[in-house]
């Protein structure tokens, strides 16, 4: 099971399944360089793995450890997930099989 201390100083610790992730920031400008504003923004579905659970339960009831672990990029499903706020800092709570890629 991988802790990771956040920016804010608290340690997230996901359970089974899940995995923390630290979401990409938005593009504030276009590729022509007009600024955007934050309603025109939409949230990025790239991110980083901050932590990971200590895997799945199998039939047999063993333990499978994820396939993600801390510092990969990773792809994940606009819908999947739930924002959580730790400290200053924002974060991403979601099962593994809601994060679609590893980059």
């Amino acid at each position: 099971m991988a802790k990771k201390t956040s920016k804010g100083g608290a340690k997230i610790v996901p359970l089974g399944d899940r995995v923390v992730l630290r979401r990409d920031a938005a593009e504030t400008t276009t590729s022509g360089g007009i600024v955007l504003p934050d309603a025109a923004t939409n949230k990025p579905q790239r991110g980083e793995v901050v932590s990971v659970g200590d895997g799945h339960m199998t039939s047999d009831g063993k333990r499978q450890p994820l396939t993600v672990k801390p510092g990969d990029r990773v792809i994940f499903s606009s819908y999947g997930g739930d924002e959580i706020k730790i400290g200053d800092e924002e974060l991403l709570l979601m099962r593994e099989s809601d994060i679609l890629a590893v980059c």
